[in-house]
C-alpha cells in the first residue's frame, strides 16, 4: 500500500525540527543562518515558512504521477510503489527538465558543486518502504508531521476537520492537485494564504506532456537521445577514470 505523509499545519509551532532531521539524514550543514532560510535549495530540502502566526512547510509532494518523471529522458526520476519518488544521481545527466516540469517547484541544482546534482526530498525511501516513518516526522513533537498508509491518512485528515470544523478549512490539499499527491496537508485558512500553490490543475501533468510530445518537431526528440549519449559517454569516462585511480 502507498505511504504518504499528513502536514497539519495547525498542529506546527515552527520549531524547526523536521528541517534539522533532514539535514542530517542529507549530511547537510544545518545553523541558525539555514534555519532562517524559508525556501529550499540544494542545501536544504524542507523548509517551514512563517505566515504571521502561522507556519507551513515545504517539500516534495511526491506526485502520485510526477511530471518530473515523465520528462526526465534518461529515467534519473522515478515514482516508487511506496510512495516515494526517488532520484538516481547516477543516471542524471544535469539537464534540468524536471525542475521545469515540477509545479510545485521542488528540484533545486547544486550550482556551486565542480559535478552538480538535482536535490530533492525522497521521503525517506530508505525508510518508507519497509514501514518505517520519515525522519521529519520521527523528529515532530507535536504530531504535525505524519507518516502512514495513504488512505488511512487521507481518512485521518477527513476526520479531523469534521470533529474540529471550526480549526480547519474544509478540504484536503494533495487528494486532487495534480491527480494526487503522497503529501498532504491540513489547514486552518484556505491554502494560498500559507504559500501553497492552489491553481495547480486536478488531472495529473504527464497526460499533458505526451500530449505536447505529439506535436514536437522530431529534432527535439532527437536532441533529447543525443543529450542521453553525451550523458552515457561522460558517465563512462569518469567511470574509466576511476578504475585508472585518476579522480
Amino acid at each position: 500500500m502507498s505511504k504518504a505523509i499528513l502536514y497539519d499545519s495547525t498542529l506546527c509551532v515552527g520549531c524547526r525540527q523536521c528541517e534539522e532531521a533532514c539535514s542530517t539524514r542529507w549530511k547537510l550543514p544545518y545553523n541558525e543562518k539555514i534555519a532562517a532560510e524559508e525556501k529550499i535549495s540544494s542545501h536544504k530540502l524542507t523548509t517551514i515558512r512563517t505566515f504571521g502566526e502561522k507556519f507551513s512547510r515545504k517539500l516534495c509532494m511526491h506526485c502520485q504521477d510526477p511530471a518530473c518523471a515523465s520528462v526526465c529522458p534518461v529515467a534519473a526520476l522515478q515514482k516508487t510503489a511506496a510512495g516515494p519518488v526517488v532520484y538516481d544521481e547516477d543516471r542524471c545527466m544535469g539537464c534540468r527538465y524536471c525542475m521545469v516540469a515540477c509545479p510545485f517547484q521542488v528540484p533545486t541544482y547544486e550550482w556551486e558543486a565542480r559535478l552538480p546534482k538535482v536535490r530533492k526530498c525522497d521521503m525517506c525511501s530508505d525508510r518508507v518502504p519497509g514501514g518505517g516513518v520519515t525522519r521529519c516526522s520521527e523528529a515532530c513533537g507535536y504530531g504535525a508531521t505524519i507518516t502512514g498508509n495513504r488512505d488511512e491518512l487521507i481518512a485521518e485528515a477527513r476526520k479531523r476537520i469534521a470533529d474540529k470544523p471550526k480549526d480547519y478549512y474544509p478540504k484536503i490539499y494533495g487528494v486532487e492537485e495534480v491527480g494526487g499527491t503522497s503529501v498532504l496537508i491540513l489547514s486552518s485558512v484556505p491554502f494560498d494564504q500559507i504559500g501553497y500553490n492552489t491553481k495547480v490543475i486536478k488531472s495529473a501533468l504527464p497526460a499533458l506532456t505526451w500530449n505536447a510530445l505529439q506535436h514536437v518537431p522530431d529534432v527535439v526528440v532527437m536532441g533529447s537521445v543525443l543529450m542521453g549519449g553525451i550523458h552515457w559517454i561522460s558517465h563512462r569516462k569518469e567511470e574509466v577514470a576511476r578504475k585508472e585511480g585518476r579522480s
